[in-house]
């Protein structure tokens, strides 16, 4: 069959998100043709290139949504009426504050209002050639005013001033960049047999239309919540205009969710989320992430460690890691067992991540000085910070064999897969309750709760005080996360999943007779064959999107294999 993998800043971007998850699946069902139609975040994304393709990959379309210049398109009064309408209508299903039951989503008329105004501008963008300068409009703004002020607006909207106006209908522009796409034909989306999005947010957007223009069913994954990650990032933004894009990014979570055929979470807290969000429970499959178990065979059928006294910390350095946690916890550990060293092994992220690394070395340098060159050296500490690719630390595998235990001390996690490396080299773990860490571990490790370094400390010295403890939970944990979070048993449930998904829709090209009449079974399933029977020199990228996608210089493409008609 053939697959539309539809991504927003990922795949296949070299620094996109989830690029190895999806470079993973799409190797993996070769057996199955990819387009794969990606919106990128930056210029210095595009700049930085593709990741090398399969061969299965016939066609990539990508589009900016990070800049869009003026379509030039000019409506004429009735098109113009036509988009005040629609552009009103998705407006005012925003600033109506009514809720369902206690699934906290939105009523079901306010969902239907802001899926008809959600459609009727993407129609309107089809017939007109692209909706750029109206999002822009003078017309969009004042919309948005009037549904600020009608009565059951939310109090802050009401309060809504020019600045966070035009911030919103700013915010509302970029996101709906989608809608003027044109790969929504037959020869675009429109042939593929189902549209696979990435991720929630933008992503899903061009999966919706082409599900509404030509009927193709929807699967959507989301192994990070879009809706979710804006209610953390929004906390700064002036009241109204966190409400107001708040509720756009939850009626849109809310309409993917329940226009998919099936929505696949990464976890059980994010299945929570969906739900909360709408999502039908009957659509709902959890697929964990797939990772590769090859790169820590060795590691994890080892007998022993290489040192039972170390304690091992690895991830990104940043404050929600709360490494300081670890350092008190560590001093208390300290004073059990005396011969006990920390490694924290990881980089910082940005700025603000260098500055917290600073931090917290000056403070592993208070709590634990050296005796011999003054309170504040380092030399013989306890506590040492690396990185990985070292001498000492060449790779990730050696990483955790460095050590007996395994310490995550997050206060704010997802999916942590720091903890399921450390399970495939069958190291015990200590963890702290946040995220989905109770379902990785699954009783094959200690959970402790955030911020309590005490509890993180007595967890640990049970641990190092106990081998044959160690070594039975650290068989248990391997032989979990080889049995849930392995790359096949990704791939085998996608696989499952596609054929699922294709048997409950009908085809939706029908083949008419000399007559008129359709004619039955002229499109059997194994009529489409991923590849072509002649060689091709040709490659091709389609960036659509009209006035606002050019064609890229200097982009490794994958070759064709199907004729690509108008794209």
């Amino acid at each position: 069959m053939r697959i539309g993998l539809l991504t927003e800043g990922g795949y296949p971007y070299v620094s996109g998100d989830a690029r190895l998850w999806c470079d993973r699946l799409v190797r993996g069902l070769e057996q199955h043709e990819f387009d794969i139609y990606a919106l990128s975040r930056s210029e210095r994304q595009e700049d930085e290139g593709w990741v090398p393709l399969p061969p299965q990959v016939s066609r990539v379309r990508t589009a900016p949504l990070w800049t869009a210049e003026d379509d030039g398109v000019v409506y004429g009064r009735r098109a113009r009426r036509r988009f005040a309408e629609c552009y009103g209508e998705l407006a005012a299903s925003l600033c109506h504050g009514g809720r369902s039951d206690a699934s906290g989503g939105p009523s079901t008329s306010e969902a239907d209002r802001f899926a008809s105004a959600l459609y009727g501008l993407a129609e309107l963008a089809r017939d007109e050639g692209g909706l750029v300068g109206a999002l822009r409009s003078e017309v969009a703004v004042r919309a948005l005013e009037r549904a600020c002020r009608a009565p059951g607006a939310p109090r802050a909207a009401r309060q809504a001033r020019v600045p966070e106006l035009l911030a919103v209908a700013g915010h509302l522009e970029r996101a709906l960049r989608p809608l003027s796409l044109d790969w929504y034909e037959d020869e675009g989306l429109g042939s593929v047999d189902l549209c696979h999005a990435a991720s929630g947010g933008p992503a899903v957007l061009p999966g919706l239309l082409a599900r509404h223009f030509t009927g193709v069913p929807l699967l959507v994954t989301e192994y990070g919540v879009r809706l979710r990650t804006h209610y953390l990032t929004a906390t700064e933004a002036a009241p109204a205009v966190r409400v107001l894009l708040t509720a756009f990014h939850g009626r849109l979570a809310a309409e993917a969710y329940g226009r998919a055929a099936i929505v696949t979470p990464g976890n059980a807290h994010a299945r929570r989320w969906q739900e909360r969000c709408g999502a039908d429970h009957d659509k709902l499959r959890t697929v964990y992430p797939g990772m590769d178990a090859s790169d820590f065979t060795e590691v994890g059928e080892a007998p022993e460690c290489a040192d039972p006294d170390t304690l091992v910390w690895v991830g990104r350095v940043e404050p929600a890691k709360d490494l300081v946690s670890l350092l008190h916890a560590f001093a208390d550990i300290r004073k059990g067992e005396p011969k006990t060293r920390l490694r924290i092994v990881g980089a910082p992220v940005g700025p603000e991540g260098a500055a917290y690394l600073g931090h917290c070395k000056a403070l592993a340098a208070q709590l634990f000085p050296d005796e011999a060159d003054g309170p504040h050296a380092v030399g013989d500490n306890p506590v040492s910070f690396e990185e990985r690719g070292g001498p000492d630390l060449p790779t990730l595998a050696d990483v955790y064999a460095a050590g007996s235990v395994a310490v995550l001390s997050s206060v704010v996690e997802g999916f942590p897969i720091s903890l399921i490396e450390a399970m495939f080299c069958g190291r015990a773990t200590v963890s702290t309750d946040v995220g989905a860490v109770v379902e990785v571990i699954g009783g094959t490790g200690l959970v402790v709760p955030p911020r309590n370094p005490r509890a993180l400390a007595d967890a640990c010295l049970a641990l190092l005080r106990d081998p044959e403890r160690r070594a039975r939970l650290g068989a248990a944990a391997r032989a979990r996360a080889l049995e849930l979070f392995t790359v096949e048993q990704n791939i085998s449930a996608f696989h499952g999943i596609y054929l699922e998904i294709v048997s409950r829709n009908p085809v939706r090209h029908i083949v008419l007779d000399h007559t008129g009449e359709p004619l039955p079974f002229a499109a059997p399933a194994e009529s489409h064959v991923p590849g072509s029977w002649t060689e091709r020199g040709g490659r091709v990228v389609a960036r659509g999107g009209p006035g606002w996608a050019a064609e890229p210089q200097g982009r490794a493409t994958a070759p064709i294999a199907a004729a690509e008609g108008a794209s």
